[in-house]
């Protein structure tokens, strides 16, 4: 097509994908919008499944074993009977080869007052030891984890087990 053709100078259609298209002539100037399509993302949460967790508790049947100590004490009066010297000091609670050595002093009027060691009291402390068992009932607990879906059918079951030594 020229332009002195007499088709050219006619108003033809310009044809669109999407709508009707619009008639101009040679000379005319148009003005087309041009559309531009853009992608938006959105998210929402869809419920796959839930997990449902539980404990549970197990009791292990156990004995004990553990010695236990017992202290005794045996008391012995021993008579001294000695009269103190005049400044002597009077003696301390002392101990010799384990006995705990306690002096019982008293004061006796005579025409002079002295000072008399009425006696000591030896202590002994011997330890014994006896060993005894004990049936006790041990409990203890461990998670079960159970995948369940959305109608409610569980597909995935975990257990975590607590270490087989049970601590004392």
């Amino acid at each position: 097509m020229s332009v002195g053709d007499p088709a050219a100078t006619e108003p033809h259609g310009l044809g669109t994908r999407f709508g009707t298209a619009a008639e101009i002539a040679i000379g005319e100037e148009a003005v087309l919008p041009l559309i531009e399509e853009t992608a938006r993302i959105e998210k929402c949460a869809v419920e796959t499944g839930r997990v449902r967790v539980s404990t549970r508790t197990d009791t292990l049947d156990q004995v004990l074993r553990e010695t236990l100590r017992s202290d005794m004490v045996g008391v012995t009066r021993v008579p001294v009977n000695r009269t103190l010297a005049k400044g002597e000091a009077p003696p301390l609670v002392r101990t010799e080869a384990g006995v705990t050595i306690i002096p019982v002093l008293e004061e006796i009027l005579v025409v002079e007052k002295r000072l008399v060691l009425k006696e000591e009291v030896h202590i002994r402390r011997t330890t014994a030891g006896e060993d005894v068992e004990m049936p006790v009932t041990l409990r203890r607990q461990h998670a079960v984890i159970e995948r369940v879906s959305p109608e409610g059918h569980v597909t995935e079951q975990a257990t975590t087990h607590p270490s087989q030594e049970p601590t004392s």
